[in-house]
C-alpha cells in the first residue's frame, strides 16, 4: 500500500476529526490506532492518519512515538507528514507541540515547518499569530480552564517559542492573502534568519488552501484539521488523486447490537449535551471523587447500565464542572485524577461492549483514547459526518467484530449531538 499523505495525530478524537476532513475533501482515508501490526490488512487508501495519545505525555515519550510513526509512514510512500494537533493548540510550556515538530523536521532532513491550528469551520482562526476560538482570544475562551492544558496565552509565536529549541516566526495574513509566491518568499526569509517554525495566519478556507499548497512541497507541517483540508485540496488539484474519494455511506452498514454513550469530557459543550440527553435517555452521572477512592463506583455504574441497556441507549458520564475538576486536581494531583477517570470510563466502555453494545459514542479526547485502547481496536474506516469534525467510524480488524463509533472532542458538536450520533448509526 503506497500512500500520498501521512499524518500523526496527538489524540484519537483529533485523528478522526482529521480523517473526516480528508475524506470530505476527496482522499480515501483510514485511521489507525498506533502503528498497525504487520498482520493487519489495511485497505488501499490515499491517506493514513496514525492515532497516538501523545498530547499530554512527557515530551520525550511523545517524540519517540511520533518519530516511530513517521518512519512507518515514510516507508509506505508518504512524501509529506502532517503532525495533527488540536485546533486550540493546548499544550504546556514543556510541549509537546514544539518538541515533536522539531523532531519530525530533523527526521526529514531539517528546514522550516509551517504551523497553524486554524480551522474556520470549527471557529478557530489565527490573526497576527493570535488564536481565536469562536471570536474570543484563546485565553478568554472556555479553553482557559482546560483540565489538562489550561491555555492562558493567545499569542502562538510566544507559546511555541517557550516549548521549542529553535526560533519561531510569523507568516501574517498580508503575505497569505498575496498568494503562494508571497508565502514562499516569507518562508525563505524566515529560514535565512534561522527560524525553524513559522506560525501562519488563516481566517478563511482560501487561506488554508494557500497554506496547503505550500506545505505539500515540504516534508513536514504541523496543524489542525484545517491544514489537512488545505493539503487534501492541493493533492486533488495536483491530479495525483484518481480514486474520486471514499464512499462514507458504505461505512454505516448496520451492525446490530445495543447502543451506549460514555462521557469523560468536562467541556462546556459536553456538559450541555448531557443535560439535553437526560430528556430522552437514562443518564448516570458518576461521582469523580468516588472514582478516585476505589472500584465501587465503577461496579455500581456497570450494574446500573446492565439493568437498563437492553431497553435502549444509556449514558454513563464522569464529566464534571471546571470547579469540581480543579478541586480534585488540588487534592489528588492533575495526572492522578485524570488517569483515574480515563481508566474508569474505559473499563465501563469495555464492559458495555462485552454486554452487546456495538454502537458506542465516546465524549472527550483522553476518554476516547483510553476506551479505544482498552477495546484494542486497531483501525477505523471513515463514515459520514455527524457534526463538524466528528464522523461515524467503522472498526477494522477488532476482536469484537464490526462496531460503529463516534469519538467526540469535548468542545465539538451541537447540544443534541448524542441523539444525532445514535440516529446516524442505526
Amino acid at each position: 500500500m503506497a500512500i500520498l499523505l501521512g499524518s500523526i495525530a496527538d489524540d484519537y478524537t483529533g485523528a478522526s476529526d482529521l480523517a473526516n476532513t480528508l475524506t470530505k475533501n476527496g482522499l480515501r482515508t483510514v485511521q489507525t490506532v498506533g502503528i498497525p501490526d504487520p498482520s493487519l490488512a489495511l485497505p488501499d487508501v490515499d491517506a493514513v492518519v496514525v492515532s497516538l495519545k501523545i498530547r499530554s505525555v512527557p515530551a520525550s515519550d511523545a517524540v519517540t512515538a511520533a518519530t516511530s510513526a513517521e518512519r512507518w509512514l515514510r516507508r509506505r510512500g508518504a512524501s509529506h507528514v502532517l503532525y495533527k494537533i488540536c485546533s486550540t493548540f493546548d499544550s504546556t510550556d514543556a510541549g509537546n507541540i514544539g518538541p515533536v515538530t522539531e523532531a519530525l523536521s530533523q527526521a526529514a532532513g531539517g528546514g522550516i515547518v509551517l504551523v497553524t491550528p486554524a480551522f474556520p469551520e470549527a471557529g478557530r482562526t489565527v490573526y497576527l499569530g493570535h488564536l481565536f476560538v469562536g471570536g474570543q482570544p484563546l485565553n478568554e475562551s472556555p479553553l482557559k480552564d482546560h483540565p489538562l492544558n489550561p491555555m492562558h496565552d493567545a499569542d502562538l509565536v510566544r507559546v511555541l517559542t517557550r516549548q521549542s529549541l529553535g526560533a519561531v516566526g510569523l507568516i501574517d495574513l498580508t503575505a497569505i492573502a498575496a498568494g503562494p509566491c508571497a508565502v514562499k518568499a516569507r518562508l525563505e526569509a524566515l529560514r535565512a534568519a534561522g527560524v525553524t517554525a513559522a506560525i501562519a495566519d488563516a481566517i478563511f478556507e482560501r487561506d488554508l488552501e494557500t497554506l496547503g499548497e505550500i506545505a505539500l512541497e515540504t516534508p513536514v507541517s504541523t496543524g489542525a484539521s484545517g491544514l489537512g483540508l488545505g493539503l487534501a485540496r492541493a493533492l486533488v488539484r495536483s491530479g495525483r488523486i484518481s480514486s474520486g474519494g471514499a464512499a462514507p455511506a458504505d461505512v454505516i452498514r448496520p451492525v446490530g447490537g445495543l447502543s451506549a454513550i460514555v462521557a469523560g469530557s468536562c467541556s462546556k459543550a459536553t456538559l450541555r449535551q448531557l443535560e439535553v440527553a437526560e430528556r430522552s435517555m437514562p443518564v448516570l452521572r458518576l461521582d469523580p471523587e468516588r472514582l478516585l477512592a476505589g472500584p465501587d463506583e465503577i461496579a455500581a455504574a456497570i450494574s446500573w447500565a446492565g439493568d437498563r441497556i437492553a431497553a435502549g441507549p444509556i449514558v454513563v458520564a464522569a464529566s464534571a464542572a471546571p470547579e469540581t475538576v480543579a478541586r480534585l486536581q488540588s487534592l489528588y494531583g492533575r495526572d492522578a485524577s485524570g488517569h483515574a477517570i480515563e481508566t474508569a470510563t474505559s473499563i465501563i466502555a469495555a464492559e458495555l461492549v462485552a454486554r452487546g453494545v456495538r454502537r458506542l459514542v465516546v465524549a472527550g479526547g483522553e476518554t476516547s483514547g483510553a476506551a479505544v485502547d482498552r477495546l484494542a481496536i486497531p483501525a477505523f474506516l471513515i463514515g459520514p459526518e455527524i457534526a463538524a469534525g466528528v464522523p461515524v467510524l467503522r472498526t477494522v480488524g477488532n476482536a469484537q467484530g464490526d462496531m460503529l463509533l463516534a469519538l467526540k472532542s469535548g468542545n465539538f458538536g451541537g447540544e443534541d449531538f448524542f441523539a444525532a450520533a445514535l440516529a446516524m448509526m442505526h
